[in-house]
C-alpha cells in the first residue's frame, strides 16, 4: 500500500484509528488488560510483529479504552472482557476524527516538497516533551502512538528514549513495531514487550471481507488470504488479481535462487512497471516475507551467523531501495534486478 493510503486509509482500508475490529490477538489484548489493572501499569508497550498483522489497531484500541476508563481499578475495567468500547462512544468518535488532545500520533510526515519523508523526523519526536509536559485533559491520561518505531532514524530514537527514561505520570506510550531485532535495545528494554503472530487464514479472511463489504468465502478473498502469510494489509493488496500474478512470478524468482533466470527478471519488471502501489506492495511484501523465513529461529548456530547478517543486510539495503522507489516514483524494473542481485549475493554467500 502507498505511503499516502498506508496514513489516511481508504473506501476499501480504514486506517486503524477508525478500525474496531480486532481478530486473532486475544492473548495480546488480554496481556495488555491484565497490565492495564494492575497499579502499576507499564509506561510503555512495544507491540511487536510482522507488518499488516493489526498492531496499530491493537494500539488504537488500547488507547480507547483507557480514554474511555481513566480509572485502572473501576469496577468497568475489573469486569472487562476486553479493551474494545462501542464505536459511537465520544472517545472512539473523538479518535477516528483526530480530535482526542490527549493523544499524540507519531508516524512519518510529509517535507516541505510535499514528499513523504522515509523516516519519522526528529523534530516531530521531541514534540513528546511538550506534549507529556502539558496539562493532561479529562481523566488524566496522556497518549502517545509511535507507528512504526522501525522508522525512527538514530537522532529520533535518542529523542524518544529521553521521554522514556524519565515518563510522566499517567503517560502511555504503544510503540508499533515490525521487527523488534531492529529497535536499539536502549528502547526495548525501557518497554513491555507485546508479540503479535501472523493471523490464521480464517482470520485473514474475515478481516478483509470487513474491509472490502465481501463474503469470507469470496473465492479472491479465500485466494488472498491464503498467500498473505498472516497479514491482512498483504490481503488486501494482494486482491488485485495482477498483484496475486505478481507474488507467482516473485516467488518462483526466490525459489531459485542463487541462480538467476534473466528471462522472468524482465517479465517480472515489465509486470511491475507504472505507478500502480499495490503491484509495488505485493513486491516487496514478498521479498521480506521470504527474507523473514531466513532470519527466523530463536537458536542460531555459531556457523549460521554469517549467513544471517548476509540477510539482514540484504533486508536493509532491499526496504531502503524500496522506500525510495516509492518516494522518488523510480523505474521500477532497475528496481527488480538490483533487488535479486542484492538476494543472489546474499543467498550464494
Amino acid at each position: 500500500m502507498s505511503a499516502q493510503t498506508r496514513e489516511e486509509g481508504t473506501e476499501e482500508t480504514p486506517h486503524p484509528r477508525a478500525t474496531t475490529l480486532l481478530l486473532g490477538h486475544a492473548a495480546a489484548e488480554q496481556t495488555m488488560l491484565a497490565a492495564y489493572r494492575d497499579s502499576r501499569v507499564p509506561h510503555a508497550f512495544l507491540l511487536a510483529g510482522p507488518k499488516g498483522i493489526g498492531k496499530a489497531t491493537l494500539a488504537y484500541r488500547m488507547a480507547r479504552f483507557v480514554f474511555a476508563h481513566p480509572d485502572p481499578t473501576a469496577a468497568e475495567v475489573a469486569g472487562a472482557n476486553s479493551l474494545a468500547i462501542d464505536a459511537v462512544h465520544p472517545v472512539a468518535r473523538r479518535i477516528a476524527a483526530q480530535a482526542q488532545n490527549d493523544l499524540l500520533v507519531l508516524e512519518r510526515t510529509p517535507n516541505d516538497k510535499g514528499v513523504l519523508r522515509q523516516q519519522i523526523a526528529v523534530d516531530d519526536v521531541r514534540r513528546t516533551v511538550a506534549f507529556f509536559g502539558s496539562t493532561a485533559g479529562e481523566g488524566g491520561w496522556r497518549i502517545a502512538i509511535v507507528d512504526a518505531v522501525d522508522e525512527l532514524n538514530r537522532s529520533s530514537a535518542n529523542a524518544l528514549l529521553k521521554v522514556l527514561e524519565e515518563p510522566p505520570q499517567r503517560a502511555l506510550l504503544l510503540l508499533v513495531c515490525h521487527s523488534a531485532a531492529r529497535v536499539p535495545a536502549t528502547l526495548r528494554s525501557r518497554c513491555r514487550t507485546v508479540v503479535l503472530r501472523p493471523l490464521d487464514e480464517a482470520d485473514v479472511a474475515k478481516a478483509v471481507a470487513a474491509a472490502t463489504d465481501s463474503g469470507p468465502d469470496d473465492p479472491d478473498v479465500v485466494a488472498a488470504a491464503a498467500a498473505s502469510a498472516g497479514s491482512v494489509h498483504r490481503a488486501l493488496a494482494l486482491l488485485d488479481k495482477d498483484a496475486l500474478a505478481l507474488r507467482k512470478q516473485a516467488l518462483d524468482l526466490l525459489d531459485g535462487l542463487p541462480k538467476l533466470n534473466a528471462n522472468a527478471l524482465h517479465a517480472l519488471g515489465d509486470a511491475l512497471a507504472g505507478t500502480d502501489p499495490l503491484r509495488l506492495t505485493a513486491f516487496v511484501d514478498t521479498v521480506n516475507a521470504w527474507l523473514s523465513q531466513r532470519l527466523e529461529g530463536e537458536t542460531v548456530q555459531r556457523s549460521e551467523i554469517g549467513r544471517l547478517a548476509r540477510f539482514a543486510e540484504a533486508w536493509e539495503t532491499f526496504n531502503a531501495a524500496a522506500r525510495d522507489a516509492e518516494t522518488y516514483n523510480l523505474e521500477r524494473k532497475p528496481f527488480v534486478f538490483s533487488a535479486f542481485g542484492l538476494l543472489a549475493e546474499a543467498a550464494r554467500g
